[in-house]
C-alpha cells in the first residue's frame, strides 16, 4: 500500500477512470475501445477541465485519461491543473496525430503515460491505464519510503541529542541506571530527556526533562535544553540561577506563539557525603528505592518551564546508604492501569515499585517500566514516552 489515500487497481476490483474529452465522439470511441477490451472499468466523463476539477472534489478515480486540448485548459497547463487537484492521481494524456510531442512533454511533467488518438487499440487503452495507475502507486511508494527514511535519520539524531552519553570522571563515586522507552502509540518523537556529568569538583549532577507534546518541535527543543544545563552545568550555574537561564533557553528556543512548556528536576549530590540537592520546575517526584523498600520522595518545586517563573526552591536532602534515587517523567504513571480507564497515577506506581523493590538495581529499573507497560497493554500501549534514572552512591 502507498498510504491511507491509495487506491490500487486490484484485481477483481473495478477500475475507476475519469475521461476529460470535450468532443462527444472521441468520448464515445474510448467507451467503445473498453467494451472492446472486456476491461472491468466504469468511466465519468468531463467535456471541460472545470467539469472534471468538480467532479475531483466528489470522487477519487483510479486513473485520468486527460485530452491536451480542452476549451478551458491545454497542454501542459492541463496535467498541472489535475496534478493540483489530487497530486496522487495517475494520468494518461491524449494528443492528436499532428501533435505527439506533447505527449512526450506531458510525461516529463508528471503524467505516466501518452496515447495517440487514432492509433489507440482496445488492449493498449487497457494496458496503459492499468501500467499507469501501478506506474503512480510505485513512485508514492518511492517517495514516502525516502520521506520515512529521512525522517528516521533525522528522529535518530534527535534522539542521539536526548539521550546523550554521560560526563563522568574515573571513578566518580556512583553508580547510574538510565533507560528509555519511546510511546508504542506515537510514531512521533517525543521529548523525554536526560543527562548526568561530573564537575572537576566532582559534584555529580543528574537532571530529567519532560517537554509537553510529541513531534520534532518537541523534542529539538528537549535537545536544547538538555545541552543547554550541560553548558550551565559546567559554566558553574546552580540552582535557581540555572533554572532562570533554562527558562530563558526555552522561551528562545521555542516555536513562536506555541505556549510550550517542560518539566525539568535537577539533583547535584556532593562528592565528599551522601547529601545531595534537588530542584524542581514542575516535575514530578522521585522514588527513594531501598534493598526492601520503596518512597515517594516529591520536595517542594517551582513552575515548569515557559510559565513565567522566577523561583525554583533548592531542596537539601540525604540518600541513606544502600539506597537510589530514581528520577522518572510522567509516562510511566500517565498510561492505563488495565481497569477501564484508570491511571496508574503515583500511587500505582509507588505500590507496584514496592512489590520488586528487592530487585537489583538494574533489573529494578527495566521491571518497572515493563510493568508500566504491561498494565497499558489492554489500551494500546503506553501513550507518552518514558525515561527513567537510577542513581545510588558507591561508597
Amino acid at each position: 500500500m502507498t498510504g491511507p489515500n491509495a487506491n490500487p487497481a486490484l484485481p477483481g476490483r473495478r477500475i475507476s477512470l475519469l475521461l476529460v474529452e470535450d468532443d462527444r465522439a472521441d468520448a464515445l470511441l474510448v467507451e467503445e475501445l473498453i467494451a472492446d477490451a472486456n476491461a472491468d472499468i466504469e468511466m465519468m466523463v468531463a467535456g471541460t477541465m472545470a467539469e472534471a476539477e468538480e467532479l475531483l472534489t466528489l470522487t477519487r478515480p483510479d486513473c485520468v485519461l486527460l485530452d491536451l486540448n480542452l476549451p478551458d485548459s491545454n497542454g501542459i497547463y492541463a496535467v498541472d491543473r489535475i496534478t493540483r487537484k489530487n497530486d496522487r492521481l495517475p494520468i494518461v494524456v491524449l494528443t492528436g496525430l499532428s501533435d505527439e510531442h506533447f505527449g512526450v512533454g506531458a510525461v516529463a511533467a508528471g503524467a505516466q503515460d501518452y496515447l495517440v488518438k487514432g492509433r489507440v487499440e482496445p488492449e493498449m487503452l487497457r494496458r496503459a491505464v492499468l501500467y499507469a495507475i501501478e506506474r503512480k502507486r510505485g513512485e508514492l511508494t518511492a517517495v514516502e519510503l525516502h520521506a520515512s527514511q529521512l525522517q528516521a535519520q533525522e528522529n535518530a539524531r534527535l534522539a542521539r541529542g536526548l539521550l546523550p552519553t554521560p560526563l563522568l570522571l574515573d571513578s566518580p563515586g556512583v553508580d547510574i541506571i538510565a533507560e528509555y522507552r519511546p510511546s508504542h502509540q506515537s510514531q512521533m518523537l517525543g521529548g523525554d530527556f536526560y543527562d548526568f556529568v561530573q564537575t572537576p569538583d566532582r559534584t555529580v549532577h543528574v537532571m530529567v526533562g519532560d517537554v509537553a507534546g510529541h513531534g520534532p518541535d518537541a523534542a529539538a527543543l528537549g535537545v536544547a535544553l538538555r545541552i543547554g544545563w550541560r553548558a550551565l552545568t559546567f559554566a558553574g550555574l546552580r540552582g535557581n540561577e540555572r533554572m532562570l537561564q533554562m527558562e530563558r533557553i526555552l522561551r528562545a528556543e521555542s516555536p513562536v506563539s506555541s505556549g510550550i512548556f517542560a518539566t525539568v528536576l535537577s539533583l547535584a549530590f556532593a562528592p565528599d557525603s551522601r547529601r545531595f540537592t534537588a530542584v524542581r520546575a514542575g516535575h514530578p517526584g522521585m522514588l527513594v528505592h531501598g534493598p526492601s523498600t520503596v518512597e515517594w520522595l516529591e520536595p517542594p518545586a517551582g513552575p515548569a518551564l515557559g510559565l513565567n517563573g522566577t523561583q525554583w526552591p533548592p531542596n537539601e536532602l540525604e540518600l541513606p546508604e544502600g539506597h537510589g534515587i530514581v528520577l522518572l517523567t510522567d509516562g510511566i504513571f500517565e498510561g492505563h492501569s488495565g481497569v477501564g480507564n484508570a491511571r496508574l497515577g503515583e500511587e500505582g506506581l509507588l505500590t507496584m515499585a514496592r512489590s520488586m523493590s528487592g530487585l537489583p538495581a538494574a533489573e529494578f529499573v527495566k521491571t518497572l517500566i515493563d510493568g508500566a507497560e504491561r498494565r497499558a497493554e489492554a489500551h494500546g500501549g503506553i501513550a507518552d514516552d518514558i525515561a527513567v534514572v537510577r542513581v545510588e552512591r558507591t561508597w
